[in-house]
């Protein structure tokens, strides 16, 4: 179990969540934090979940979701409560808790599949370092910082030098996130793509381009600057310089999310985005 520790909702469903859990007879486990606010003294690294539990539940939001999806997955479902603002990934509201976890434990649960990006900085002369996101890959500069270039290759092949603000990489999952307010397109979950949207270009016919899931992106920050920053899925990032490579690619591992099968992806749209209300 993961709770938004900032969130009391959160932890008062979190202890009686602990009071389900027993009475079905299964042995929680929680990441160190959400344990600290339900004043227990175990838990684990939060990245670390995935592989120790079954089921993971996260009651909060797509941010508090997003903190379990850094590491390991292993094929261990996750089940989203949201109890934050717009909540994408974290779909069901509070009330539909029990009945979906009573759902997954008699195994009938409808899993849904969402790719992660594998993404690799490469700096010469030493190790890469390696990292996963579900949502996005952001390349962008300081509010102070001038435009920066960014040439960027997939498979190999040269694709263009984009001159922007920045770029983003982000899987269907992720293109409802930071993709969404850069202009980039609405893709379906089950859409096996990669979508790369040039945040504020220069030139206005770079626009975003979706790839195939498979194919491996190589991005590089030509420009001297050192205000450009790369984040990973909003939940952590470093500075980048010229003389790293940033390569994309699926990851090998995806995440697979439990859904309410009576609710399409549209109505989730629909409700999440208000589409179709009228002005007051």
């Amino acid at each position: 179990m993961v709770l938004k520790t900032s969130s009391s909702e959160a932890a008062e469903l979190g202890r009686r969540l602990l009071v389900e859990l027993d009475r079905l007879g299964i042995e929680p486990v929680l990441d160190r934090a959400s344990a600290a606010a339900l004043d227990l003294d175990d838990g684990l690294d939060r990245s670390e979940l995935t592989a120790a539990a079954d089921l993971v539940v996260v009651l909060g939001g797509d941010g508090t979701l997003l903190s379990v999806t850094s590491g390991t997955i292993g094929g261990t479902p996750i089940l989203g409560i949201n109890l934050g603002t717009l909540g994408f990934l974290t779909e069901h509201p509070a009330d539909q808790l029990f009945p979906m976890l009573v759902a997954a434990v008699e195994g009938r649960a409808t899993l849904e599949r969402r790719e992660r990006l594998e993404v690799a900085v490469s700096t010469p002369g030493k190790a890469a370092s390696v990292h996963t996101v579900l949502n996005d890959v952001v390349i962008n500069k300081s509010a102070l910082a001038r435009i920066v270039v960014l040439s960027m290759r997939v498979d190999g092949q040269f694709v263009s030098r984009f001159k922007a603000d920045g770029l983003i990489v982000a899987t269907p999952t992720g293109s409802t996130a930071y993709n969404l307010s850069a202009g980039g397109p609405i893709i379906h979950p089950t859409v096996g793509v990669i979508v790369v949207t040039p945040i504020c270009p220069h030139t206005l016919t770079n626009r975003p381009i979706a790839l195939g899931i498979d194919s491996v992106i190589d991005i590089q920050l030509e420009s001297q600057s050192e205000e450009v920053f790369l984040t990973l899925d909003g939940q952590k990032g470093f500075p980048l310089t010229t003389r790293n490579l940033v390569r994309v690619r699926r990851s090998p591992d995806p995440v697979f999310l439990i859904t309410e099968p009576s609710r399409s992806y549209f109505q989730v749209l629909h409700r999440k985005l208000k589409w179709g209300e009228r002005g007051g």
